[in-house]
């Protein structure tokens, strides 16, 4: 009996396609390879912090591995680590594989306050940053699908109103800054979570993501300090951003808080 073209078409269809589908299912799937891996993360146009790890599995879409500090869901990231061929999109041929990824997962895996780690969750969103980020790196991003018919990667597009936006001036400001005095304790850590020095100060003002606080710290930008309110029974590990001094004197830090938003209802109904 014969057969049409359409029909011997769809009888040699499952064969062809299936060897497709199972490479594709290898790329999707995440595998346990605890290559070396650095993470680098942009505070602003001008500082940078990076830290070495190993990457607890990965797949060509997205990693996952553990960081001593935490970073802000929403942060775009600088993957370099020496990925196989078969789960990279670009540069096949190079010995390492640079990608930026996507937080969309920080959570504490710590033994205690002072041995925390951070299980980190990224995913890849391709060789370059989206337009816009290297002028204002601290923006917040959030996925929006994932490109199937290009190399697979996830497209992104702002964060909510929520997303940190203390680098702008104010009018362009998305959060909400409150000027009232809130009670803080400021600590400065080291990279392991030491304790350096402690002190009390109040807030000049606060948001969601960020304050102004007074304080006699010597904290350069960069620097972790952990944020406590005893009011709220809550701790949050931030960043400083920038100091300045202000026309009393009295020294002024601006924070991002990165492991948590700060209870800000709790502020604004007191």
């Amino acid at each position: 009996m014969l057969t049409t073209e359409s029909q011997q078409t769809r009888a040699i269809d499952p064969a062809v396609s299936r060897p497709v589908v199972e490479k594709e299912n290898r790329r999707i799937q995440r595998i346990a390879l605890p290559l070396p891996v650095r993470v680098e993360v942009k505070l602003d146009s001008d500082l940078s912090w990076y830290e070495v790890t190993r990457l607890n599995d990965i797949s060509a879409f997205g990693a996952g591995f553990v960081l001593k500090r935490p970073i802000k869901r929403g942060r775009l990231v600088l993957l370099t680590a020496p990925i196989p061929r078969q789960l990279r999109s670009f540069d096949y041929s190079e010995p390492q594989y640079k990608i930026w990824g996507l937080v969309r997962r920080c959570i504490s895996v710590g033994k205690s306050v002072n041995e925390q780690e951070y299980s980190i969750g990224v995913a890849f969103t391709g060789r370059k940053p989206p337009e816009g980020y290297l002028e204002h790196p601290s923006r917040l991003y959030d996925i929006t699908h994932r490109d199937d018919e290009g190399r697979g990667f996830w497209s992104v597009t702002d964060a909510d109103l929520r997303a940190d936006d203390s680098d702008l001036p104010k009018d362009l400001r998305k959060q909400t800054r409150y000027f009232i005095p809130e009670a803080l304790k400021l600590e400065k850590v080291d990279d392991a979570g030491n304790v350096l020095f402690s002190e009390s100060t109040v807030t000049e003002n606060i948001s969601l993501g960020g304050a102004a606080v007074f304080t006699t710290l010597d904290a350069t930008p960069g620097t972790f300090v952990r944020v406590t309110s005893e009011r709220f029974s809550v701790q949050i590990l931030s960043v400083v951003r920038s100091s300045r001094v202000g026309p009393d004197g009295i020294t002024r830090l601006h924070l991002e808080f990165i492991d948590r938003f700060f209870p800000l209802e709790g502020v604004v109904s007191a």
